[in-house]
């Protein structure tokens, strides 16, 4: 099983962080090209956020404009409306009381999380952690290892930031080295890398988009030379922007989000399945739209319901090679996603409708994976999409 390592590998997983430095010198340096191709997907990204934002302003602009006119000529229904009696005051409260109601925030955890409303803030695309406000918390103070992971290597995509990050920390915690997979936030990047090293694992970043098969196994045969091996692969990459029809859903758009989220899954586990052996899993991340769709995330519904049945089906799969293949599906999670795609009000709100009535921070998730990737908590758990969502009903 691939928990129980020879000597040799284990050593080598445990090696000093000075070590992990020297192994991430060399696989930076020898990744410049890749970099540069995250750096052109960022771009990419931009462009596509650019025109959306273009396009929700004219609509709002056009928006306004209409009922400025109809401010100014009074309809049928309006002045029925105005020669209708006035209700009485306490009933006039009672309505409004019930419009304005918002849900109780609900704190279950060892320590009080972040509550709406958040700042409000808007970033472009990729999203920057270090640019938060309030900063992603992904540390779980109270989270104690126990070596679940000891002896093994993971690779995680979308590393850098939000869950990828928390997950890189706790897996660290729990004995395993990390290969921090990213698109092009570099000093994100870096900063999951000194935590992970703090826990005394060693971490190795690669720049890259997940788009592409030719990188996704160049990642792959990284991870393996530099850490010695893969026993865990976390697919977490992905790419957000609401649209507010089908019709405003550009072609680059459907392709950025079909491609990243789904066809850069593929493209990973192909990548590691030669190089995963029996006690070995792969950890996809879904989301709670991946249940109940979500009206202006049509495409990434989409993607994430892929993601759910590309779980159960790649864990008939690999069942017979003692691969388990499972998904954590969470509901609304602070990370640099949302910020980076929606406008500041809608920002400060997110994550206030859930059945939590607030978001959650990323080290409330993070130990699903932990849970999910261990043989030790999970030997017997293979294609299932578990909900983190706060709630039934995300």
């Amino acid at each position: 099983m691939a928990s129980r390592k020879t000597a040799t590998r284990t050593q080598a997983a445990r090696s000093p962080v000075s070590g992990a430095s020297t192994a991430t010198g060399t696989r930076s340096s020898g990744n410049t090209g890749k970099t540069g191709e995250g750096t052109r997907t960022a771009s990419k990204q931009q462009a596509i956020q650019r025109q959306a934002d273009a396009l929700n302003a004219a609509r709002k602009a056009a928006s306004s404009s209409g009922k400025q006119g109809a401010a100014q000529k009074p309809s049928a229904k309006t002045a029925s409306k105005q020669a209708t009696p006035k209700q009485p005051a306490s009933k006039q409260a009672s309505k409004s009381a019930g419009k304005s109601a918002k849900k109780t925030p609900v704190q279950a955890g060892s320590r009080r999380q972040p509550q709406n409303p958040l700042p409000r803030q808007h970033q472009r695309k990729p999203g920057s952690e270090a640019a938060l406000d309030p900063q992603p918390r992904f540390l779980a103070p109270d989270y104690a290892g126990s070596g679940k992971l000891a002896g093994m290597t993971a690779l995680i995509t979308g590393g850098d930031s939000g869950i990828g990050r928390a997950v890189a920390v706790l897996f660290a915690r729990e004995g395993a080295d990390v290969a921090v997979v990213y698109l092009s936030e570099e000093d994100d990047a870096k900063t999951t890398q000194r935590h992970v090293e703090r826990e005394g694992a060693r971490c190795v970043l690669i720049a890259g988009d997940v788009k592409d098969p030719a990188f996704c196994r160049q990642a792959v045969e990284e991870t393996v030379d530099a850490l010695g091996g893969l026993d865990i692969l976390v697919n977490n990459a992905a790419f957000q922007m609401h649209s507010k029809s089908l019709e405003d859903l550009t072609e680059s758009h459907l392709q950025e989000t079909l491609q990243t989220n789904i066809g850069g899954y593929f493209h990973m586990a192909r990548a590691a399945l030669p190089h995963l052996r029996e006690g070995g899993s792969i950890i996809n991340t879904g989301s709670e739209t991946g249940l109940f769709g979500s009206k202006e995330l049509l495409d990434y519904s989409a993607t994430k319901g892929a993601i759910h049945a590309f779980t159960k089906s790649l864990a008939s799969n690999l069942l017979e090679r003692g691969i388990r293949v499972n998904a954590v599906a969470p509901g609304p999670v602070w990370t640099p996603l949302n910020p980076a795609d929606q406008t500041a009000d809608k920002v400060s709100k997110f994550g206030q409708d859930s059945d939590m009535g607030r978001p959650a921070q990323p080290e409330e998730i993070s130990p699903a994976y932990v849970f999910l990737a261990s043989p030790a908590c999970a030997s017997y758990v293979n294609g299932v999409v578990l909900p983190v969502m706060g709630g039934p009903h995300g």
